[in-house]
């Protein structure tokens, strides 16, 4: 294991563990055998990474956050304080699933916000923004602002996170970055 990480001395990391360079890992975390972090990580507080959870690089994992195996998340993910995922749809504490774990791919660039439900075997696309407090329940597009319970898709943001307004010709602009993007068939493209 490479020793070009933090760990606060209160973290727990299991044998098997790979950590890429320049991650943080904070108070009271565990990660556990077999999980792939990538470089420049930061791991709050009280969080746990299952066996072979894969974070790639630049992830935040905010406080008090369980990353179940089965879940896969990308580049530049933001995982929100206490936001949840699942790894089962049908748990029962006397009946043993573990061979029935399903994956859950969380794409580049996309935020999760706080006290969010992520239920499993869901793909989330590049860049969508997850609202506090959403329970996820199927698979989100790439761009999609969406919040509720369940949830629902309310509009479109920028790889910023700014909302996206679209035109009569399906253009949209980001106003921080003034990159644009078009909204096709539903699906929206960057420019």
């Amino acid at each position: 294991m490479s020793t070009d990480f933090f760990a606060h001395q209160s973290a727990v990391i299991d044998e098997g563990c790979q950590i890429g360079a320049g991650t943080k890992i904070w108070h009271f975390s565990h990660l556990m055998s077999n999980c792939i972090i990538g470089e420049k990580c930061n791991i709050g507080q009280n969080v746990v990474v299952s066996p072979e959870v894969i974070l790639g690089r630049n992830v935040k994992v905010q406080n008090n956050v369980s990353v179940y195996s089965g879940v896969v998340c990308e580049d530049d993910v933001f995982l929100g304080p206490s936001m949840v995922f699942t790894n089962i749809k049908n748990p029962r504490s006397a009946i043993i699933r573990k061979d029935q774990y399903e994956k859950t791919f969380i794409r580049k660039g996309a935020s999760i916000g706080a006290n969010a439900t992520i239920i499993c075997g869901i793909e989330m696309g590049e860049y969508a923004m997850i609202g506090a407090g959403a329970v996820v329940t199927k698979d989100v597009k790439p761009y999609a602002l969406v919040v509720g319970n369940p949830s629902k898709q309310i509009g479109w943001v920028s790889e910023y996170g700014h909302r996206l307004v679209f035109d009569e010709d399906g253009i949209g602009e980001c106003t921080e970055s003034g990159d644009k993007y078009q909204l096709k068939n539903e699906t929206v493209l960057k420019l």
